[in-house]
């Protein structure tokens, strides 16, 4: 059996969540740094396919939180200090998805589907 166009557009909205996840894990990140870190974070999966446009926002708190209690200038990305919005549009279907941090894990979900 043969994917549906919006099957495959999900798995599409999975492929880019998990190179923007994954290759920006542990990078360091700071206040100063983090609109820079977010921008370049957008502008590398937006160059993949069928992305149509992604939204990395910053957990300021959380993040200065964190290097507060570490000692250091800056900490380590992980999710819980990014939340995500991506727009997936693949063979006439749109997929809205979205990460943000639930009972401590990054979660990532499927919001919307319009063909």
């Amino acid at each position: 059996m043969e994917p549906t166009a919006p099957q495959e557009a999900c798995f599409e909205a999975g492929i880019k969540f998990g190179s923007l996840y994954h290759q920006f894990a542990g990078t360091p990140v700071s206040p100063d740094s983090a609109d820079s870190l977010t921008a370049a974070m957008e502008e590398a999966i937006e160059n993949q396919p069928f992305c149509e446009s992604v939204t990395v926002s910053v957990r300021t708190a959380a993040l200065e939180d964190a290097i507060a209690e570490g000692g250091a200038d800056y900490t380590e990305l992980t999710g819980r200090f990014i939340d995500v919005e991506m727009r997936i549009e693949y063979d006439g279907v749109t997929v809205e998805t979205s990460m943000a941090m639930d009972d401590g894990y990054p979660l990532m979900q499927v919001d919307t589907v319009r063909e």
